[in-house]
Parts: structure tokens; C-alpha cells; sequence
């Protein structure tokens, strides 16, 4: 199906289906992954300037969640494991963990049931649209919300992880550099845990620590069986180790007009 064709996520019943997987997800997203990739910085003007086009921001995070929500449905029926049916969603402060928000919201939709886990020092997220959905939350009888503001923190959701369906790496996005801090990166070293348990993660975006335009990573970082990147496949997900960190890479649209991919 032709870009221009294509529905959004919010209103794609394709992503309803109870049967979806990753194979049936990839072909139906096929047409934005064979677009031109592009590196962080292409992504953060094309998003500015989408919303100069009148596409707001809080609806680029909904269509971003809810493709994301439909990634970690079909990765689910992609797994053949014995879990406890519980998706752990790791969330950081900014808009990446925004978009975690909304994924949680969807899930509880289809009945699948997550904690939500905002990692950060700050009660609260740090940009109006993530706090706007993580407030969406309170009251969601299947998502649990829990405020991890020190590694220590976040050590305690260790209890029981190998029982956990899936991890969600909601923590940073794009244009990250450097030495992570806490408890962001105890949360990365929680993924790798996750990782090692048999747990699949599927990160958002890109894997946190990974530069989208480079594709070095930062110490530590994740390592993700799926990443869901949006509108356009990324530089740094196209290197070598973007490929190791990224595992099976997914383009999802969000409704950021062709046209402001240009200056």
C-alpha cells in the first residue's frame, strides 16, 4: 500500500486483529520501512515542522503508543514462552516515555494488563504532553502506575521479572550521548537482565543509549529483540551495531506529512 494510502494507527483496524504477529506487521508496514532513512536530527526537524503544519504533538505521541501497543501485541503472539501475561513498561520523563504512556493505555484496551514504571529523580514527566498521558493513566484498571526515582528503585522490580510476558524500553530517544545517569541506567541494566532471563524486549524508537544518527552506543545500553522507529527508518539503526542493539526493526507511521520532511 502506498504511503500516502496508508491509515494511521489509531483508526488502522489491521492492528485490532487478535491474530496479528510481527511477520504480519512488518509486511504491513513495508512501505515506511523501504523509505529513505534519515539520522536524529532530520527526525526532530521533521517533527518540529510537522507541527508547524498543524499536526500537534499530542497526536503524533497517540499514533506513536498506539503503534507501539500493536508492536507488543504482535511480538506476543510471536513468542512462544510461559509468562505471567504482565507487560513491564519502562518509561523515562520525556516524550519517549510519553509514547510508553499511551502504549499502556492501549494494551489495557485489549486487555493486557502492564506497570508502568516512571524512571526518573522527578515525580512527575518533564514535557506537557508525556505528563498529560501519564495523568491518562490514574484509574486504568489494568496498568499499574509506580514512580522509580532511584536505582535502587528500580532494583526492586526485579522480583519476578522472569515471569514478566515483555519489557518495554520506553526510556530515552533520540540524540542521546554519554554516561547514562541514575536511575535511567539501572533501568537499561534491568533490559539486559530481562535480556538474559529470556524476557523479550521491544524498545521505542531506538534502544536506549543508541544514537540514531551514529549508531554508538552509550554505556550501558539496551539490547532489543524489536525496535519500533517512526515515519522513517533511522541512520544509526542501519549500522552494524544499530542492527545488533535494534534486533528486528519496525517503521510505524505517526502522521508526519512527507512535507515536512524538507526544510
Amino acid at each position: 500500500m502506498p504511503v500516502a494510502d496508508h491509515p494511521l494507527p489509531v483508526t488502522d483496524t489491521r492492528l485490532s486483529e487478535p491474530a496479528l504477529d510481527l511477520d504480519a506487521l512488518e509486511r504491513h508496514w513495508a512501505a515506511y520501512g523501504a523509505r529513505r532513512a534519515m539520522n536524529a536530527e532530520q527526525m526532530r526537524g521533521a517533527d518540529r515542522r510537522a507541527q508547524r503544519m498543524g499536526v500537534s504533538g499530542r497526536e503524533l505521541m497517540e499514533q506513536a503508543g498506539t503503534a507501539v501497543a500493536a508492536a507488543v501485541r504482535a511480538l506476543l503472539n510471536s513468542t512462544d514462552r510461559h509468562s505471567s501475561g504482565l507487560v513491564l513498561v519502562l518509561a523515562g520523563p520525556g516524550n519517549n516515555g510519553g509514547d510508553a504512556f499511551v502504549a499502556a493505555r492501549r494494551l489495557a484496551e485489549a486487555d493486557i494488563r502492564s506497570y508502568v514504571v516512571l524512571v526518573s529523580s522527578a515525580t512527575r514527566p518533564g514535557t506537557p504532553d508525556a505528563a498529560a498521558n501519564w495523568d491518562r493513566l490514574d484509574g486504568v484498571a489494568l496498568v499499574q502506575r509506580i514512580h522509580a526515582a532511584s536505582g535502587h528503585d528500580v532494583a526492586i522490580l526485579l522480583n519476578g521479572l522472569e515471569r514478566a510476558a515483555l519489557v518495554v524500553d520506553g526510556l530515552l530517544g533520540t540524540g542521546v550521548r554519554g554516561a547514562l545517569r541514575e536511575p535511567i541506567a539501572a533501568a537499561v541494566e534491568l533490559c539486559l537482565t530481562a535480556r538474559r532471563l529470556g524476557v523479550p524486549v521491544l524498545a521505542i524508537d531506538t534502544p536506549t543509549a543508541l544514537d540514531l544518527s551514529s549508531g554508538a552506543p552509550s554505556e550501558p545500553n539496551v539490547h532489543a529483540n524489536v525496535t519500533v522507529t517512526f515515519h522513517r527508518p533511522k541512520d544509526g539503526l542501519l549500522t552494524r551495531t544499530g542492527r545488533v542493539l535494534g534486533g528486528r526493526v519496525l517503521v510505524a507511521p505517526i502522521g508526519i506529512p512527507t512535507e515536512a520532511d524538507h526544510d
